[in-house]
């Protein structure tokens, strides 16, 4: 049987029907093309609408009036004003057109998938520390949504975490110093190695927030600081722990970095100090630095127990007493400042009795800087002579009522063989170099909120004065100038501190006759 051909409608429509969308998507376009002015003008006063309405609405109600008042008096003016109402159209057309411009594409919202695992990862290792079995609820548990846990998170240019904002129940004994320290362990592991993260424990809202440090600048070096007298500037450390910075140059460049200012004297509650590191650490570099700050103001006595003559530099300079490196000499100089301070004490004592001011020699800083002490206490015991750590017990109990200063620079290894006087008065304590968490808790008194890395530059470490907070430090760098390694920018920088030379380098000052002292004390 024959096909009857379909009528000639229904054969050609199918056909129309695409042209004539193909039409009207042509004519869609070419109407965009030409009104697109008109729409971005449109979308940019919708868009200065909504600021309009809602910097009003966030206005105070008792600033509503005032701020009405003016829009008023703006339109006022304008409306005056000699052609005031067409500059007016043309610059909120202006205005209109540039904030209905099309903006770049949107970030994809939330953590990719590399960013996900990563979160995922790090919610599943909490769990056995932020869980137990009798929570009916448990904010952690195996295969649980990290998103309750982890409200706040950022991430550097390799997907790894920089900062972390972590919610953990209030169950947990966050303070317990040893329940921190193993979650802190854990994060340091799971988010990255070889960064130092710092930790934040808020314990009346049960968040930890982690945040990774960016490096301590290391290319500081040793200048004129501006500082008060009886301030001394350890180093550099974060500006989220301290409220002050200092000027400093760099080259041509100048710039503001926050310091760990340590201030000695009759008023100070940490006359003394103690530094503890690694050899090379740059615990020598710096008591130079806190030699070449201390000679702006008053006397040093160096005693070097190294013997590797890294404070050559200082010899026969104004102010400079002595640089011991025997054994004869460290006696004989630690002697002669116990009865100095006794001497500074009598005399300020008759003077107070008096009712006079103290003498100017009693008031002019005393500083006896010691580089590894304990090295003089084995030669002592061999040479069947007294420890020359035993002459420092005056200058550490009445230092700071006499201006005596004493700070001491000893290894890890050697810590153990200081004296009770020097652990006991010696109470801001600086460690450099690496060091495990236990050893920075038994010399700071308390662990840092960073955690320590394997590597780290000389001069890196921790700073505590007293009762304070633990702070990261970077010393300046403060190297022997007489160092052939030692560059030449930086050997000028420390030259350029140095006082002038009052005794020839090849001669020995004279000793001070400690009979003398005694008898001028008495």
């Amino acid at each position: 049987m024959a096909r009857r051909p379909l009528p000639r409608i229904l054969s050609t429509g199918s056909a129309q029907i695409a042209r004539s969308r193909e039409l009207a998507r042509t004519a869609a376009d070419s109407a965009t093309d030409v009104l697109h002015p008109l729409i971005t003008i449109t979308r940019g006063m919708r868009r200065l609408a909504s600021a309009g309405r809602r910097k009003w609405a966030d206005a105070p109600k008792d600033r509503r009036g005032p701020l009405l008042l003016l829009v008023t008096s703006v339109v006022l003016v304008v409306a005056l004003l000699p052609y005031g109402p067409l500059f007016a159209v043309i610059t909120l057309m202006a205005a209109a057109a540039w904030h209905g411009r099309e903006g770049r594409a949107a970030k994809p919202e939330g953590p990719d998938e590399s960013q996900t695992q990563r979160l995922q990862s790090l919610y599943e290792a909490l769990v056995p520390y932020f869980s137990t079995a009798e929570d009916p609820a448990p904010l952690y548990a195996h295969g649980g949504e990290w998103e309750k846990a982890f409200p706040a998170y950022e991430f550097d240019g390799s997907s790894r975490v920089s900062h972390l904002v972590i919610r953990y129940p209030a169950y947990f004994p966050d303070g317990e110093a040893e329940a921190r320290a193993r979650v802190e362990l854990l994060l340091t592991a799971k988010s990255g190695r070889g960064r130092e993260y710092h930790f934040t424990w808020d314990e009346e809202g049960n968040e930890l927030t982690v945040t990774v440090l960016s490096p301590l600048p290391t290319d500081i070096a040793a200048q004129r600081f501006v500082t008060a007298p009886g301030e001394t500037v350890l180093g550099f450390t974060d500006p989220t722990q301290v409220q002050r910075t200092l000027p400093l140059t760099h080259g041509e460049e100048r710039r503001d970095v926050p310091p760990v200012v340590w201030r000695t004297g009759v008023r100070s509650s940490e006359p003394h100090l103690l530094i503890v590191g690694q050899p090379g650490s740059g615990a020598s570099t710096l008591l130079r630095s806190v030699a070449l700050q201390a000679l702006q103001h008053g006397d040093v006595l160096v005693v070097d127990g190294g013997g590797t003559g890294e404070y050559a530099c200082l010899t026969g300079r104004d102010g400079v007493l002595a640089v011991e490196v025997g054994l004869a000499g460290a006696l004989a100089s630690l002697e002669w400042a116990a009865h100095e301070t006794e001497r500074r004490l009598i005399a300020a004592n008759r003077a107070r009795q008096a009712g006079h001011p103290a003498p100017d020699d009693t008031r002019r800083p005393l500083w006896v800087l010691l580089d590894r002490p304990t090295t003089f206490t084995h030669l002592a015991e061999a040479d069947g002579r007294k420890d020359p750590q035993s002459m420092l017990q005056v200058p550490l109990r009445h230092g700071r009522a006499a201006n005596v200063t004493v700070v001491v620079a000893e290894q890890f290894d050697g810590v153990d063989t200081l004296s009770d006087a020097v652990r006991q008065h010696t109470r801001a304590r600086v460690a450099l170099g690496p060091a495990t968490a236990g050893q920075l808790e038994s010399l700071l008194g308390a662990r840092p909120h960073t955690t320590p890395i394997a590597h780290v530059p000389p001069g890196r470490g921790y700073a505590r004065l007293g009762t304070g907070p633990v702070h990261r430090l970077q010393v300046p760098a403060t190297p022997d100038p007489y160092d052939d390694a030692t560059t030449d920018a930086q050997r000028q920088a420390v030259l350029d501190l140095l006082p002038p030379l009052t005794t020839p380098a090849d001669e020995e000052p004279e000793p001070v006759p400690v009979e003398a002292v005694v008898a001028e004390s008495a």
